[in-house]
């Protein structure tokens, strides 16, 4: 009886219950209404699309050709970008849509804990998670890991509901759409998300219901589904597509990344390889406090009796940061957005313990420092936030300005762009992406050379590389490329030959 009053938590009377979900619901309004402005107002709405961003806006859009789906992606977040692709090419249009959607997602997370923390925690959470520059940067951009972490906290929060009331029938319903919508965008993060949520169900002897089990594995499956399909038509089977994944990520295996995760923390947005020296180091320094700051939650969660409010979300972070902290050999920011997003729960519920029962005669002192580490670690967050959106903005700029370079040559569509930064360069220019080598493979060169003869093709050359064989004779442009950019050239197939008018 003991350790499921400390599992489920403690009773409060209907009046103070009445209040508590008012001031709830105001804090996940508020919530929602914050970030959306922290987006529009901090992030501009004109950063043109990234790498991978263009591959995922691309296969739904009828205006661009679409990219090469490699292995490793899945389609959730090209179907969430789907109705904005298919009517417009508007970066600014795709931003605010985005940047909507996720502060929806944002407060729809919260609305779900809302029965699980009190409204102070709650707010935390928000503050905690929202206020990280990776989050602000990653609400407005079309890529799928903000939105597993908007999953995995649902799931989470929609498991707790479930298991401490079996008559939650809502509960049970929303744990099968997080978990199913998290494998449409991430099978293999689903896949660690669920694995701790799996074992707690059969442990936990108050939890041991087999509807739990049977709706979180209904869920995984509906949303693997499709990615399950698409191994078997276009890779040969599951065990082929994932090992064609594990090729793409440069070889699965045992990877201590955690030192290149610090090095890329404030910034670059991806870091492969990760030989970077480690830069902004006082910047960094939350990580260092995190563990103490989450072991600290656990055990105020312990003593307010919520100790599997806090100790179920930071199972999963465990489990979810596994791959990409013990099995790749690179490392980006964003990868840890769904941990980030876990972790903010038993943290939030420490900070929230030291202003309501910490000793009286500390508690003053206590939420003093709290507060002002708050402070500065946000404000930290923004400065970083606003030196990555300027290096954003010019960086992805590069692809619009190489892009109308292209364009003025004749590499108009109908064409196709192959080389180094094609796939970018190619959806600014309209142009389809093709390679003739590495895990992007999507054509020969004999079929490439086939296609130079009926529309224009260019083959990007980075400074200091050479061209390919079948591409020695064509002619040589210099592109107008600056920053990381700088010094590309650009090999342009001979114009095809139309065929003559018929008299």
């Amino acid at each position: 009886m003991e350790l499921r009053s400390r599992l489920v938590g403690p009773a409060v009377a209907s009046g103070g219950v009445t209040d508590a979900r008012r001031r709830a619901r105001l804090v996940v309004v508020c919530a929602g209404v914050v970030f959306l402005l922290a987006q529009l107002l901090l992030v501009s709405p004109g950063i043109p699309l990234g790498w991978d961003e263009s591959l995922y806006v691309s296969q739904f859009s009828p205006h661009v050709p679409a990219g090469y789906f490699s292995a490793p992606r899945a389609r959730g977040i090209t179907l969430l970008v789907a109705p904005v692709a298919q009517v417009t090419l508007s970066t600014e249009a795709l931003r605010i849509y985005m940047a909507v959607l996720s502060s929806l997602a944002l407060a729809g997370t919260l609305w779900i804990w809302r029965r699980l923390l009190p409204p102070g925690a709650l707010a935390l959470v928000g503050v905690l998670f929202a206020g990280l520059w990776i989050t602000l940067i990653s609400g407005s951009q079309a890529m799928p890991n903000l939105w597993v972490a908007f999953g995995a906290l649902a799931a989470v929060g929609c498991f707790l509901r479930a298991a401490g009331d079996t008559g939650d029938r809502r509960a049970l319903a929303g744990l099968a759409l997080s978990l199913g919508f998290t494998a449409l965008m991430r099978p293999g993060d689903a896949a660690w998300l669920a694995f701790p949520l799996l074992v707690a169900a059969l442990v936990v002897r108050s939890w041991r219901r087999p509807v739990l089990v049977a709706v979180m594995v209904a869920g995984l499956a509906a949303g693997a589904a499709e990615w399950v399909v698409e191994a078997y038509v276009r890779f040969g089977g599951v065990p082929e597509r994932l090992h064609v994944s594990s090729r793409v990520e440069g070889g699965m295996g045992l990877h201590f990344a955690l030192d290149d995760e610090l090095r890329a923390l404030n910034g670059p947005q991806l870091c492969r390889p990760c030989h970077r020296p480690w830069r902004h180091r006082p910047a960094a320094m939350w990580w260092a406090v995190l563990p103490f700051a989450v072991l600290g939650g656990l055990v105020a969660a312990r003593a307010s009796g919520r100790l599997s409010r806090a100790l179920m979300p930071t199972l999963c972070a465990a489990a979810v940061s596994v791959p990409y902290l013990f099995m790749i050999d690179y490392a980006a920011p964003r990868f840890l957005l769904p941990v980030y997003a876990l972790l903010a729960v038993p943290v939030a519920m420490g900070l929230w313990w030291l202003g309501t029962q910490a000793p009286a005669r500390l508690r003053p002192w206590l939420v003093g420092l709290a507060a002002v580490g708050l402070v500065a670690h946000l404000g930290v967050q923004q400065a970083v936030l606003a030196r990555m959106t300027t290096g954003s903005q010019r960086s992805h700029g590069e692809y619009v300005r190489l892009a109308a370079d292209l364009n003025a040559l004749g590499v108009r569509a109908p064409c196709t762009i192959t080389g180094d930064q094609a796939a970018p360069v190619s959806y600014q220019a309209r142009c389809a992406w093709a390679q003739t080598a590495g895990p992007n493979t999507s054509i020969t060169v004999r079929g490439l050379v086939a296609l130079s003869r009926r529309q224009p093709v260019a083959v990007l050359v980075g400074p200091g590389g050479t061209p390919p064989s079948y591409a020695r004779a064509w002619s040589r442009h210099l592109l107008s490329g600056r920053y990381g950019l700088r010094g590309f050239s650009a090999y342009v197939s001979p114009q095809p030959r139309m065929p003559a008018p018929r008299a």
